[in-house]
């Protein structure tokens, strides 16, 4: 169930409404509670967003083509005969792709890393407030462009690598990366047949000099293993995949064949 009205109220700031002429940003909110889902449609009127809200997942699916016309999905993790992780589960087998944000009061990091594994785009506690909700929302949408810039595209070999999105793929096959791995590989890329030393490799994901492992010299550890995962995953789009070769003692290298 969600809050009281005085509670979002009590977190109510000034409107930041879209630049004139900018449309409003569709939300699809999925709430069985339907005073909590009232409230928050008025809220977010007043920052310049549109919100049709569903009190559960069967009248959601039911209006799928108007859902799909949105710009983001907002779910509460609890919902009548289902939960929102199914819901995300159905709407993806009927190819549906929108950016979902979970919006609870299960703030547990257990549920948090359940929703991120399966694919939403942020998860956020009721209890933070409208403020905080809708700098969230606009982080995941943050403008409208009317013509999208295509995008600069890397290619080395059979590597293709894409730094606006985060995005790399091997001989036309998408690689599944997380954000810090594709640091990690783009690090390397851009030192093409250079050795990159175990500590570069990990600042590049915290900052320099940061500090992790056990031991002075235990962040190694922790470069081997995503160097491994990343392996892996390349691995299992091609199993001929030696691009990533080891330096003993040192880090690591792009190989230039």
């Amino acid at each position: 169930m969600g809050q009281t009205a005085d509670t979002l109220t009590s977190f109510a700031t000034e409107p930041s409404l879209p630049p004139v002429g900018e449309p409003p940003i569709r939300l699809v909110v999925v709430d069985d509670d339907g005073h909590y889902c009232e409230l928050l449609s008025n809220e977010l009127a007043e920052h310049g967003f549109s919100v049709e809200a569903f009190p559960d997942a069967q009248s959601m699916l039911e209006a799928i083509d108007s859902v799909a016309a949105a710009d983001l999905i907002v779910l509460n993790w609890h919902l009548p005969r289902t939960n929102g992780i199914e819901l995300m589960r159905q709407l993806k087998r009927r190819g549906l792709t929108l950016p979902i944000v979970f919006l609870t009061n299960r703030s547990l990091i257990s549920y948090e890393s359940l929703a991120l594994k399966h694919g939403a785009v942020d998860f956020i506690d009721k209890a933070r407030g409208i403020a905080i909700l809708v700098h969230r929302l606009r982080l995941v949408i943050p403008t409208k462009a009317p013509e999208p810039r295509r995008e600069a595209l890397l290619q080395v070999g059979k590597l293709s690598l894409r730094p606006r999105s985060s995005r790399v793929s091997w001989n036309d096959v998408d690689v599944e990366l997380t954000f810090g791995e594709f640091r990690i590989v783009n690090l390397l890329v851009s030192k093409l047949g250079q050795h990159v030393s175990y500590r570069e490799i990990y600042d590049c994901l915290h900052y320099r000099g940061f500090i992790a492992g056990s031991g002075e010299n235990g962040y190694r550890c922790n470069v081997r293993s995503a160097i491994k995962r990343i392996r892996q995953k390349f691995e299992a789009c091609d199993p001929e995949f030696r691009a990533i070769e080891n330096y003993p003692s040192f880090g690591y290298i792009w190989s230039r064949g």
